[in-house]
């Protein structure tokens, strides 16, 4: 939905849908182009969120499944190596269900949710637990799973309000005595990246996914590209870039509590639990 350190394969993927757009089209958004993303979404963030969000994942969802492929080093060692035999698990927008199969032993069960019908769809080609579902509407009963994956989406929330329920549905998910939430965001501290972003940046972003021509002919969407039949494909997703203890803080206004945090390469994560019950 983005990338850790030793993810070279992953970050050469994401390289060749996107660099093209960084080319040709900025990706850092100022002035009052910023403050007409805030305005847009201010006031219709569902609606919004449908054209610069979930449009755009069913219209390049085989193009984007095609790059995401190998699952980055520190989630995959949390599935190997914290999460314990016999635990059930929730990866909330799963995309091709690329975390599903990390514990090919068999001896943990995650399904996963993903808002896009296509992307479960190819989840469910490749054999997994897939449900369509709203991550703000999901519908997995209160404290049945031993942890949740959330992996690159809550950035895709357009008001803090929203990203902080985001969060609080993930917390509801997990167990109460030892549940954990892994959840990563894109930063805004990008500088040394090809997106340049920094502190000084704006932390709305209208970022775009390129599908080359020869690519769009196998990878029709349903609308929201700008290019004609025979050209480019360009599509704009919302981000919100995270600064340095954003998520930290949203954490804590979800209800939780932050177990442990950290950076790693573009991204910051933290994973989180249920905060002690007060007497």
């Amino acid at each position: 939905m983005s990338c850790s350190t030793g993810s070279l394969d992953t970050a050469a993927a994401d390289a060749k849908a996107e660099v093209t757009a960084h080319t040709a089209t900025t990706a850092t958004t100022t002035g009052s182009a910023a403050s007409s993303i805030r305005d847009a979404a201010a006031q219709s963030p569902e609606l919004y969120e449908n054209e610069h969000v979930h449009d755009v994942y069913e219209s390049i969802a085989s193009h984007f499944s095609s790059t995401r492929y190998k699952p980055w080093p520190f989630i995959a060692s949390f599935l190997r190596e914290r999460v314990v035999s016999g635990s059930v698990g929730l990866d909330v927008g799963c995309g091709n269900g690329k975390y599903l199969g990390v514990r090919q032993e068999g001896d943990v069960h995650i399904v996963g949710s993903d808002r896009s019908p296509s992307l479960v769809r190819i989840a469910r080609g490749r054999g997994f637990d897939v449900a369509v579902a709203d991550g703000l509407a999901l519908p997995f009963r209160r404290g049945c799973a031993d942890f949740v994956l959330c992996i690159a989406v809550i950035h895709h929330m357009s008001t803090r309000e929203r990203r902080v329920d985001a969060l609080r549905k993930l917390l509801e998910c997990v167990r109460r005595d030892g549940g954990q939430v892994l959840v990563y965001v894109w930063a805004l501290e990008q500088s040394s990246s090809r997106r340049g972003w920094d502190v000084n940046s704006d932390q709305d972003q209208l970022v775009p996914w390129v599908i080359k021509a020869n690519q769009n002919k196998t990878d029709k969407g349903s609308g929201g590209g700008q290019g004609g039949e025979q050209g480019d494909a360009t599509y704009e997703r919302f981000y919100h870039l995270y600064r340095e203890g954003e998520l930290e803080e949203d954490m804590r206004a979800a209800g939780g509590k932050v177990i442990e945090s950290g950076y790693e390469r573009d991204n910051w994560w933290v994973i989180g639990g249920h905060a002690a019950a007060t007497l």
